[in-house]
């Protein structure tokens, strides 16, 4: 019972500090909080518990009742929603996301409309980007077409004006989710070269089909989000489960503890035999990481689009 009550009262405590309802005066209701918990302010056990419990579940109704919106003052690279429409073959993305990123906090912004044709579409690429513990990653998938186009998908935190990126505050709706669509020059060289991430590329054994069915369902999640916003969780759905949610709405992908550390998923993938397995891991990481492939790049010294798809392919 009391060690129940103490992680409640730190959740409590730590949904409080993150959305500071109350301004300022937050603070003093927390270390308020935490006073009842630990010392207590009433004569008996059971008042004080049933105080606390009462204040809890004052907090946790309050946190539930906290709605996702679209209508934020959105930070630049998440302020637009992919929208499409399908002709036959032929899918229209607006909004495709293609900044030129000359430092973290620099960039000229571009927003495109871009066409893609479901019928040449030919091959899939996992790509995991890793900016601290080699268990976790940031995750996107890249289509190619036989035509030369590529479009890479990435759900996203969708942050607002002057917010940071924090896991925890993802446990605590502070972020909604947005999906990306965006040029691979834009999204994976602003980790690879702007911000300076261990970024990897992995082709994807899938049948054409699948392909197909995969890029269709991501283009129905941009609808969902578009017409009913959800929260960002750090634990289920994140950038990661929320692909393999889709993924196993076209296939049938066991669940694995890989798809939450996330920086192994090439392994996962290699067992069931979406990533070559016939090849040494360490080796396949190897090949797949592309730092060193475009490391010379920067915006003194630029690179194509395109050329900037073939380099990070090379040895593979």
């Amino acid at each position: 019972m009391q060690t129940g009550l103490g992680l409640w009262t730190a959740w409590g405590a730590m949904a409080l500090l993150i959305h500071k309802p109350m301004g300022m005066a937050t603070y003093p209701t927390i270390a308020a909080l935490t006073l009842i918990y630990a010392a207590g302010i009433y004569q008996t056990k059971t008042a004080r518990t049933m105080s606390l419990v009462l204040l809890l579940a004052t907090i946790s109704v309050w946190l539930y009742a906290q709605k996702p919106s679209n209508d934020r003052a959105w930070q630049d690279e998440v302020a637009m929603q992919l929208v499409h429409e399908i002709q036959g073959d032929v899918v229209t993305i607006q909004n495709v996301r293609n900044f030129e990123w000359i430092s973290e906090t620099e960039y000229v912004p571009r927003w495109q409309t871009r066409q893609y044709d479901l019928a040449q579409l030919d091959s899939l690429d996992l790509i995991l980007s890793i900016w601290s513990n080699d268990n976790i990653a940031h995750t996107l998938m890249s289509f190619g077409f036989a035509d030369g186009e590529r479009v890479v998908f990435s759900f996203e935190i969708r942050k607002e004006i002057g917010e940071q990126f924090s896991s925890i505050g993802g446990f605590f709706r502070q972020y909604e989710m947005t999906l990306i669509a965006a040029d691979e020059k834009d999204i994976i060289y602003t980790r690879s070269n702007v911000r300076g991430e261990r970024v990897y590329l992995y082709p994807l054994s899938v049948p054409k089909d699948e392909m197909r069915a995969l890029f269709l369902a991501y283009l129905q999640a941009a609808d969902a989000l578009r017409h009913t916003p959800s929260w960002y969780n750090t634990l289920s759905d994140n950038c990661t489960t929320a692909i393999f949610d889709l993924w196993r709405s076209v296939r049938d992908i066991p669940k694995d503890y890989r798809v939450l550390a996330s920086g192994r998923l090439p392994e996962f993938l290699m067992d069931i035999g979406i990533i070559d397995g016939s090849k040494d891991p360490q080796a396949n990481k190897s090949r797949a990481f592309i730092n060193p492939k475009v490391q010379q790049y920067h915006h003194q010294n630029p690179i194509t689009s395109h050329d900037f798809s073939k380099k990070i392919r090379e040895d593979l």
